[in-house]
């Protein structure tokens, strides 16, 4: 996957009647979250990186 077509499917799922984010504001958000990534060293980046996953995946089974 491009990381175009990953900030245009983030950009797409949180648009909604109650958040209304446009695609440049999050395509702004996932730039800075990728610059503070970027300032860890990569174990710790990998690690917040396995977080977030872990918090989706019991999102997604709620």
């Amino acid at each position: 996957m491009k990381i175009s077509d990953f900030y245009n499917a983030v950009a797409g799922k949180v648009d909604t009647d109650k958040t209304q984010i446009n695609v440049a504001e999050t395509k702004r958000v996932l730039a800075v979250a990728f610059d503070v990534l970027n300032e860890l060293d990569t174990f710790e980046a990998i690690d917040v990186v396995a977080k977030g996953l872990a918090q989706a995946d019991r999102r997604a089974k709620k």
